[in-house]
Parts: C-alpha cells; structure tokens; sequence
C-alpha cells in the first residue's frame, strides 16, 4: 500500500522537472546539452516510479497468496474442529467452493483494491496542495470535481454489492450441486436421471451466467461515468488555462507562465487517476464482501475450537478414565429426542454391549460419546467433562468404528495406515492379521498394495469393516467404541474377528452396539435401548460350541 503512494508522491517533481524543461527549450531557448541534468533527473524519476510499480505488484501478490492461504488454513481448521454432523448438514461442494472460489475472490480486494484505496485517499490530496502556491484556481476545480468521482462510486457500490452477493450465492450454490451431483453420478445412472439431471445443471449455470453479466454491467457502467466526470475536470483545467493564455480569463496577480501552466495540465488527469483507479477496482471490494459474506454464511457458528481453554487427556491415564453418563439426552436433526436421560458409569477396562432394534437410537448414543455429536446432560471422561477436551486430545483417547467407515481411494495399505502413518510395515501386517484382512487381500493380485475405489469400491461391507477395524488396533486408544463391529462376516470369521477385538480391549473400556448375540456374550455387561431409556440386561448366554476363548 505504501509503495503505490510513494510512487503517485514523485510524479509531483517528474511534471515540474518536465515544464521546466519544456520552457527552457521553448521559452529559454537552451539547448538539450545543458539541460542533460534535469533530463537525468527526469529520466531517473521515472524508473524509480517504474521499479516502485513492479515492486508494489509483486509485493502485494505476495501478501495476498499469505492472506488467502492463512484464511484458507484456518477455515479448514474450522471444518475439522467441528462434529461430523455440522459438516454433514451442509454441501460438502457448498463448503469447498467457498474455501476454494470465494477466497480466490478475495484477491482483487487484496492485490488492487487496497493499494488503490491508499493512493487515492493520499496523492490527490498531496497534488492539490502542490498545484495551490502555483494557481489557486485550478486547485479549485480539483476540490470541485474530484469529489464527485468517490459520492457516485458510493452510489454505484450500493447496486455492486448487491449483485456480487446474488453472484456469489449463485456460484456457491452451482458448486454444491455439481460436486454432490457427481458424487452420486453412478445412482443418479442407474436410476435414469442423467438427462435430468444435466438439464437442472445447465439452468443453474445459465442463472450464474446472468448475474456474472449483471455484475459486469454495473462494472462498465460505472467506469464509464466516472471516466466521463474526470475528462470534464481535465477539460475544465485546459479550458480555464488556455483562456488564461489568450487573455480571456485573468483571474491570476500576474501571466500564466509556459511552466506553470504545462505543470496544472500535467497534474490534471493525475490528480483524478487514483480515484479512477479505486473506481475501477471498487467492485472487487464488492466482490470481497459478497464472498466474505457468503464464507460466514457457510461457516456459520464454525469458529475452531481454542485449545487454550480445553483440558488435555495425558497419555499416561487415558487407558484407565471412568465413563460417567448423567441424564444424557440426544436429539436427531429434526429436534427429535432420541435419547432421554441415560446415566450409566463405566468402569475403566469394562466391557458392555448396548442392544436394540433398528433406529432405536444406539449409534446416536454412540456418536454423542465420541464427541461426535451434541447433547444435553453431562458425559466425563476420566472426571473431564467431554465438551472440555480438546479435539485432538479426544481423538487419542477414543478410537471408534462406525458402521460406515470411511474408506477413500487408493490402496488397502494407504487406509489402514490411516490409523498411524509412522506404524512399520511389520505393525501393518500384525494389525491386518488380527483384523483378518489378510484373509481376503491375499486374494488379491497386489494383496496390501490393491488399489480400491472411492468410497471403498471393490470391498464388501464386511471386508470395509474389517480395514476399519485394523486401523483402530495400529492405534492405542483408552475407550473403545464399535458400531456393528461385525456386520456382514460369516459365523467363523466372526468369531476370529472377536477373539482378536477381545485380546486388543484387555485393559481398555469397550463399548459395542450390536445386534448380535455372539458378540453381546463376550461382553462385562449387556444394555437395551428401548424409546430412549437405556435398560439393563442378563448377558446372552451362548453353547460352549459359540464362544471360544479370547485367548
């Protein structure tokens, strides 16, 4: 911002050095060998203004690509700071576009804008004040007319910024629908909406399209009346200074001299550039706040959590902390209570199981335990209440496996590794044994290194589960939490899986929401889950044939 001024600031000794000269040659009659120093110095002002642009461009671009990707850090941190169901009930392409398109429209803001804004609310007023001890009256028409420039940019910005939020909103809202439409590209195939769905997007581009060209509109316009008021001072400046010259108009206590003459037409069109130049970019100011606007809409009540006023879990005791449940109630996204008034204490290295029927609200109930969700009550952790721990803190504490894991593209390996990038490869096999994942990656041709599809193509649910599950077991969490843990597994591979999960929770507090009676058996304690209440209940007994020891 500095540099564009500084730069504006010595265009006030370049025209002076030009009139002069100009009257030395024309009224002076001097030759050009005895003007070689005010031509140097000439010369030399006007590279220095020169290398003052280039350098304030790069500078500001700089500053801008800091800015942008600070603001683009901290919005990401934003996302993962905050519960899966926040990031759930928004558009994951809504979310992107406004961490990817609508930072990006901060740019001109930042790169043009503000440099402009700084050079116009300083040079014209540092021209005025040069062009007064020469003549009085064209700093008149300057204090006159350059006003006129900021008062309707004003009024332009109003319509400006009006459009810009509408084009941003626009352009959030095409983002959301293409990236979540190509999400569900192959249902959206095989259901038959292709052509419908391609129909519905070609309207939302041609919507987008309109309020570009709208925003447009109001740029062009607006350049071009501005551009009409600074050539009426301009014209104004060189009318008064010729009449002046012929005579016609003395409004001066002695003739207009060639150099102060030359040097008011010199600074004319230069004391109305740097409010031209904020005129032209004042829609990228426009453009800032629609998209900073539309950040904070998507962002809403996102802030990232502050680590300076959470409790820390320490390494050493998150193997035995106490689960204390107080009237805990959950509701669903639409206000519904789900659950109401659970209070249970689990004891550290306790093992329970929570049963019920479909939709009863136990993975709710299990969400809300893993800081994935809110509630109402009190949960602790170890005497820390879980709203109070830190999110990274929590995340080393718990270790969950819903009954939808995620598995993104690339190779079995890369999403077993997601539970602890540094394991050695010998901990990756132990954990993919235990896991019994070897029993079907070593089907495949490059077994571990298979490469698999988003969302786990080429998996079965069971086989998504057991990754999952191996994940969890290259991690050392104190409180175990497990969705289904067993789904979609044949009676043996059941049983394997669980008698690794149960030498793995030696130790550790377990929790497993289930339907099965297999895995219900091997728990401490067995719960119910009936409208909302968490019931006690007598652990399934199994034939000795149907439970082997965990050993």
């Amino acid at each position: 911002m500095a540099l564009p001024v500084v730069s504006g600031l010595l265009l006030i000794p370049q025209a002076w050095l030009l009139a002069k000269a100009l009257q030395d040659i024309v009224v002076g009659q001097l030759s050009t060998g005895a003007l070689m120093w005010s031509l140097a110095g000439l010369g030399t002002l006007m590279l220095v203004r020169v290398a003052l642009g280039f350098g304030a461009d790069i500078v500001a671009i700089a500053a801008a690509e800091r800015s942008k990707a600070s603001l683009r850090g901290s919005l990401l941190g934003t996302v993962f700071n905050r519960a899966p169901i926040w990031t759930a009930s928004r558009s994951s392409g809504a979310l992107s576009g406004a961490m990817v398109d609508q930072v990006e429209a901060l740019d001109g803001y930042l790169t043009r804008y503000m440099p402009a804004m700084a050079q116009a609310a300083l040079v014209p007023a540092a021209i005025a004040l040069a062009v007064l001890p020469v003549d009085w009256v064209v700093t008149t028409l300057f204090l006159i007319s350059a006003p006129l420039i900021p008062v309707f940019m004003a009024l332009v910005g109003w319509g400006a910024e009006a459009a810009n939020r509408q084009q941003a909103a626009s352009q959030s809202a095409l983002g959301g629908y293409f990236a979540d439409r190509l999400r569900g590209l192959v249902t959206l195939k095989l259901f038959g909406r292709a052509d419908a769905e391609t129909e519905q997007a070609g309207r939302a581009s041609e919507d987008l399209r309109k309020r570009t060209m709208g925003v447009m509109r109001i740029a062009f316009l607006s350049s071009a009346v501005l551009e009409f008021f600074a050539a009426l001072g301009v014209a104004g400046v060189a009318l008064y200074v010729g009449l002046s010259y012929l005579g016609l108009v003395n409004l001066r206590f002695e003739p207009f001299s060639l150099q102060a003459g030359l040097f008011c037409l010199l600074m004319a069109p230069e004391v109305y550039q740097p409010l031209r130049l904020l005129a032209a970019h004042y829609h990228d100011r426009a453009a800032a706040k629609a998209a900073v606007a539309e950040i904070a809409a998507q962002f809403e009540a996102g802030g990232p959590v502050d680590d300076a006023t959470v409790v820390a879990v320490d390494k050493a005791d998150k193997l035995e902390a106490d689960l204390v449940l107080s009237d805990v109630s959950v509701d669903a996204p639409d206000g519904r209570a789900v659950v109401s008034g659970v209070s249970f204490t689990l004891r550290p290295g306790e093992h329970i199981a929570i049963v019920g029927s479909s939709g009863s609200g136990k993975s709710t109930l299990l969400e809300a335990l893993a800081g994935l969700r809110p509630y109402r009550g009190n949960i602790s952790l170890g005497g820390r209440e879980l709203d109070d721990i830190a999110a990274a803190q929590l995340r080393q504490a718990i270790g969950m496996v819903g009954q939808r894991p995620l598995i993104f593209a690339g190779s079995i390996a890369d999403n077993v590794l997601l539970g602890d990038r540094s394991a050695s490869p010998a901990s990756l096999q132990v954990a993919c044994a235990k896991a019994q994942v070897n029993a079907f990656a070593d089907l495949l041709p490059g077994r571990l290194e298979t490469e698999l599809g988003e969302t786990g193509l080429g998996l079965s649910g069971g086989e998504r589960q057991r990754v999952a599950l191996a994940r969890l077991y290259l991690r050392s969490p104190g409180l175990v939490l497990l969705d289904e843990p067993t789904a979609h597994l044949d009676s043996q591979t059941e049983q394997d899986v669980l008698d690794a999960l149960m030498a793995f929770g030696r130790g550790r507090t377990m929790i497993v929401v289930t339907h099965a009676d297999a895995v219900a058996a091997r728990m401490d304690r067995c719960f119910r889950l009936v409208d909302g209440q968490l019931l006690a209940m007598p652990v399934p007994k199994l034939p000795p044939a149907g439970r082997r020891s965990a050993a």
